[in-house]
């Protein structure tokens, strides 16, 4: 049974905390813990769970309440009252003493209250594509762990099969491609009924070429996909700032350290080991041979489920003189001494930011690309297992009270 640990205190030669993890949030998987009539319990959650999950989306951290009232033995002394048309204050009173009785006893020994950060769809698979490449996936997380993954995967398909960009979204590309994939990484097979409707719901639309630039750029990390059906994100970015009408620095922080990882593992042209469940994902998610499809014109290429606007035609334009033009320039011999010099640039910065930010990063989206930055730079070093020793605290950002400068 799965059981939240708040941290108590300890020490790591991998890991920084500002007050030695007191308070750090892990949940812990223990065969043996609980009773029967317990483990009968949470079984019955999940299960009523999953069969009302169209009815209701979030699971409002019903663990995480078992343990700590089951924990302080807690029982409501404060009888319900029933609200009618007009609210008097005796009522009101009864109502707001029984909420904070209630909410005492979930709060954890350092004051603060456990919680999740859950919703979004595409937080969690490039993680699982990140460690896959790297070959940590089953080293990383137990077979517990991953049966979780997949149990939130599910729990969160559309009817229709696909998965929406948050749990009460309706499916579009970006999603569903991820997941589906999270789920054959996972070592699901592709005749499993969830994963069947979602491919079917991924071909029905188009096939995974219409997936937005966020997805081309990690299908094409991940091997699925081809670079020169993304947009271009020349690592000179960071040697032009000063050049340009705006300077990286301007940018708002969580752009800026997304395109930061994303433009160096781009200037490397950075693809995972092609293994035979890659070649196999290939044939999947597209609706015509992966190797007769013309990349090049994907680029422009994104499913109506996705598109928030129409791009306009100047910037269409731009990103296809850069594509046509500008990238052949740069990938010349001539030029190759400035892109090696941009690529330096651009892992100092990613480098300044792992230290500044304790190998946490600043969020969860940047977490596993700053991960792979590391370990394409050297998969050995010590910068790659600081990464992988905070994966823990992948959705859990500034926990220990560090200074985010």
């Amino acid at each position: 049974m799965w059981r939240l640990t708040v941290g108590e205190g300890a020490d790591d030669p991998y890991l920084f905390s500002s007050n030695n993890f007191v308070g750090r949030q892990t949940w812990d998987f223990e065969p043996d813990d609980g009773t029967p009539e317990e483990r009968a319990e949470v079984e019955e959650a999940r299960q009523n769970y999953y069969h009302n999950r169209f009815k209701v989306p979030c699971n409002s951290d019903l663990f995480w309440r078992f343990q700590f009232l089951r924990e302080r033995n807690f029982k409501q002394t404060i009888p319900i009252v029933r609200v009618e048309d007009v609210i008097d204050k005796e009522t009101a009173s009864i109502a707001l003493r029984r909420a904070t009785n209630f909410f005492a006893a979930l709060q954890s020994p350092h004051g603060h209250w456990p919680a999740e950060n859950a919703g979004p769809m595409f937080y969690f698979p490039p993680l699982v594509f990140s460690l896959y490449i790297t070959g940590h996936l089953r080293i990383i997380f137990s077979e517990h762990h991953r049966k979780e993954i997949l149990r939130y995967s599910y729990c969160h398909q559309n009817e229709d099969g696909g998965w929406g960009l948050h749990i009460v979204g309706q499916s579009c590309m970006f999603c569903t491609v991820f997941n589906y994939i999270q789920l054959r990484l996972l070592g699901e097979e592709p005749d499993k009924d969830e994963c069947f409707r979602a491919r079917k719901w991924i071909l029905d639309h188009g096939g995974a070429l219409y997936i937005p630039s966020w997805g081309k750029i990690w299908l094409s990390i991940l091997g699925v996909y081809e670079w020169e059906g993304t947009n271009p994100m020349p690592p000179e970015f960071w040697l032009l700032g000063k050049l340009l009408p705006f300077i990286p620095r301007t940018l708002f922080c969580y752009s800026r350290l997304t395109l930061l990882p994303m433009s160096y593992l781009y200037g490397k042209r950075f693809v995972g080991p092609l293994t035979p469940l890659i070649l196999q994902l290939r044939q999947e998610i597209y609706t015509q041979p992966y190797n007769h499809i013309k990349w090049s014109p994907t680029r422009h290429y994104c499913a109506k489920e996705d598109k928030c606007f129409e791009r306009s035609l100047f910037q269409k334009l731009a990103w296809d003189a850069l594509q046509y033009f500008g990238e052949p320039i740069l990938n010349s011999w001539a030029f190759k001494t400035i892109r090696n010099r941009a690529l330096q640039i651009a892992k100092r910065h990613i480098d300044y930011e792992d230290h500044n930010s304790h190998y946490i990063t600043i969020g969860c989206i940047e977490k596993p690309l700053f991960t792979l930055a590391c370990w394409v730079d050297d998969p050995n070093g010590e910068a790659y297992k600081k990464h992988v020793a905070r994966i823990k605290d992948y959705l859990w950002i500034a926990e220990d009270g560090m200074k985010m400068q």
